[in-house]
């Protein structure tokens, strides 16, 4: 009878785990087409594209995470400043490829009014985003860690990598799945006429 409940009990994990494991390749399948065939909310429709601004603000939750010392942070930390969130991951093969380039816009245009937030997902926590810069150079970034993963729910996020433009309200006014060329002259000069247009 013992014998007869555990196997049922591995039988439910097993299928347990094989919807999850449906479940991510799905939203993955959904993140290259997005990728592929320019959507998202407000997609830039190509990589050398500049960066929308939604005219109606949509309210972001309040996500919460680690710096890289392990101490609590949240995106209300960052009100006051446009904030460029990018969802990302060290298995993530599109992740991995631009993020040089968000290295470069958060070393050009990071400061008081703007940062690129990038937040990864990884289980390994801090020191697996940090062996990640480290192998491939990142300097300007500052480390961000949602282990959890609870972040890709609460923002709705369909595959990874996602990024969504914040205004200093904290509230999203454009979003993009998939990869882009971050540091394009198109969309610094995108980001810094919203940067201008924001202050006045």
């Amino acid at each position: 009878m013992a014998d007869t409940a555990a196997l049922r009990s591995t039988r439910r994990l097993r299928t347990a785990l094989a919807i999850a494991g449906l479940a991510v390749l799905v939203a993955s399948a959904v993140g290259v087409y997005l990728e592929t065939s320019g959507g998202g909310a407000f997609p830039v429709a190509g990589p050398q594209k500049g960066v929308g601004w939604a005219k109606t603000p949509e309210p972001v939750p309040d996500i919460r995470f680690v710096d890289g010392n392990g101490a609590p942070r949240a995106l209300s930390n960052f009100r006051g400043k446009v904030v460029l969130l990018n969802v990302w991951a060290t298995w993530c093969a599109p992740c991995r490829k631009e993020m040089p380039a968000l290295d470069r816009l958060q070393r050009t245009l990071g400061g008081a009014d703007f940062e690129v937030v990038a937040l990864s997902i990884d289980n390994g926590g801090a020191a697996a985003a940090r062996q990640f810069y480290d192998e491939i150079g990142i300097r300007s970034l500052a480390v961000y860690v949602d282990a959890s993963m609870e972040a890709t729910g609460k923002l709705r996020a369909l595959g990874i990598p996602t990024t969504l433009l914040l205004d200093r309200e904290g509230r999203e006014r454009w979003r993009k799945t998939g990869p882009a060329e971050w540091d394009s002259p198109e969309i610094i000069e995108s980001l810094r006429a919203r940067l201008r247009a924001s202050a006045s």
